[in-house]
């Protein structure tokens, strides 16, 4: 078995600098999040943070009773009680505001974003119908980013067009009506 060590001494270098800066980004967090239950995500790349806000999501309607399958296709995340889902994961950012990216126009009903702080989370649902992708932010600039949006604010203060949809008792209540729709007609 090779042993794992830098070789090259401009990259040692260039790691003891790294080193010495990891403190500098870590200590601010690593005190706010330290003994979550959620501090592993910070972690993971973000690709793989979209994918556990799903799973978490899926997760949470599953425990709570509801009918969850992947979606077929790339434009939603979940079929939650026969409707498409969207959902959106952010984590607490250091100034305490939740980023939601990539956010679409694409073939769903329902967009949730999920936020995630130390030892809370938050949680808006709204029918895509509802959400007012002209007011927002596009996520990238130039041709591409006309078909991206994101959203960013503090939990405590969400858009206008965001207030009273953030609850796990409104999720709950929306999937309910659902279910009883789909098995009584």
């Amino acid at each position: 078995m090779s042993e794992r060590r830098l070789k090259n001494k401009d990259v040692e270098l260039l790691a003891s600098i790294a080193l010495g800066l990891r403190g500098e980004y870590e200590k601010a967090d690593a005190a706010r999040w330290q003994g979550s239950p959620f501090e592993w995500i910070l972690h993971r790349p973000s690709r793989q943070r979209g994918k556990i806000g799903e799973q978490l999501i899926a997760g949470w309607c599953a425990a709570r009773g509801f009918d969850v399958v992947r979606s077929p296709d790339s434009d939603a995340d979940r079929i939650i009680e026969g409707e498409r889902v969207e959902i959106k994961f952010s984590t607490e950012w250091e100034n305490g505001q939740y980023v939601f990216q990539q956010l679409r126009d694409q073939n769903y009903k329902f967009l949730i974003c999920i936020g995630i702080s130390p030892f809370d989370a938050q949680i808006w649902i709204f029918n895509k119908k509802d959400i007012p992708f002209k007011k927002l932010k596009h996520q990238h600039g130039g041709e591409r980013g006309h078909d991206t949006w994101w959203i960013g604010f503090k939990p405590g203060n969400p858009p206008e067009w965001m207030n009273k949809r953030g609850s796990f008792v409104e999720v709950y209540k929306i999937f309910s009506s659902l279910r009883k729709n789909r098995k009584h007609p």
